[in-house]
């Protein structure tokens, strides 16, 4: 899944290659990756893009003050950037293509999702703030006024596992399955830890792996191409879908927690103590 460091890398990206075009057409393959219907997906057409931002795990390209174009590429999507878009007519329900938007310039982009669990989801939107996903973001972890305080104070009272609050996107916002893997090893700290027990030096050692594990992969993804940006994830990661191999830090072996849908890694030696922690379908650390 895309997270924050790739999702600012695609909007920079944007707002370099697409800032200043003009909508030619913006073209839905998917119809249930349009989450919205009034202002209507042709109403882009003919509206010059004078902003690309991020929110959270959002791309918000925006055409003045009054029209948005939100997307969110969920597990599997992706956005695909061509020079010259391609002319071949898209077949709706025979692509993997969801939205095609044309400029000006005969440049454009596609979003695409892989797989057969369709949850990338598109809104054109005159608010951002009515997209509901934007709504209830928390804080950005990477914003000036979050502080050491700010991030004490998301902490207390919160009787949950560190990993589930670092992924909740109401609690911070950007941060995902693989990111808070990162964050927790170079944090050195068990997934599981509870959150409102971190005491004084352990909240200040995850703060600082945050800060630090985020801004050093937005600034590995600064500058490259969307194409570019999966593979530079990929070598950045210490611990995160590297089961089996060692620890870069000190040599153990990194582990896997299955769940259902995803599983999270990490190093027994360098964040549980060396206890393997078991399966998460049985529910119980192993003794």
């Amino acid at each position: 899944m895309p997270e924050m460091p790739e999702v600012q890398g695609l909007s920079t990206f944007l707002g370099e290659r697409a800032v200043g075009h003009t909508i030619a057409r913006a073209t839905v393959s998917a119809i249930a990756a349009l989450k919205t219907y009034d202002p209507p997906i042709h109403a882009l057409q003919g509206q010059a893009i004078t902003a690309s931002t991020r929110l959270g795990k959002f791309v918000v390209l925006s055409c003045g003050d009054e029209l948005h174009l939100v997307f969110h590429l969920a597990k599997a999507g992706w956005l695909r950037w061509y020079e010259s878009l391609p002319t071949t007519l898209i077949k709706p329900g025979k692509s993997p293509i969801a939205l095609r938007v044309a400029l000006d310039d005969g440049s454009g982009f596609d979003l695409t999702e892989a797989g057969t669990k369709k949850s990338l989801a598109v809104y054109v939107v005159r608010d951002p703030q009515e997209v509901p996903g934007i709504a209830r973001l928390g804080p950005d972890p990477l914003d000036e006024a979050f502080t050491r305080e700010t991030f004490a104070a998301l902490l207390d009272g919160r009787r949950m596992q560190i990993k589930g609050l670092l992924r909740d996107q109401a609690v911070i916002a950007g941060i995902g399955n693989a990111y808070s893997d990162e964050i927790l090893h170079a944090a050195r700290m068990s997934p599981y830890a509870i959150a409102d027990t971190l005491d004084g030096a352990e909240i200040d050692r995850l703060f600082d792996a945050m800060r630090e594990t985020l801004t050093e992969a937005v600034a590995e993804a600064s500058g490259k191409p969307p194409a570019d940006l999966k593979d530079a994830k990929r070598r950045g990661m210490q611990v995160h879908a590297r089961r089996g191999e060692a620890c870069p830090v000190c040599g153990d072996t990194v582990r896997s927690v299955f769940f259902a849908d995803r599983s999270l890694e990490y190093c027994p030696t360098c964040q549980t103590g060396g206890k393997v922690l078991a399966d998460r379908r049985l529910s119980r650390l192993l003794k």
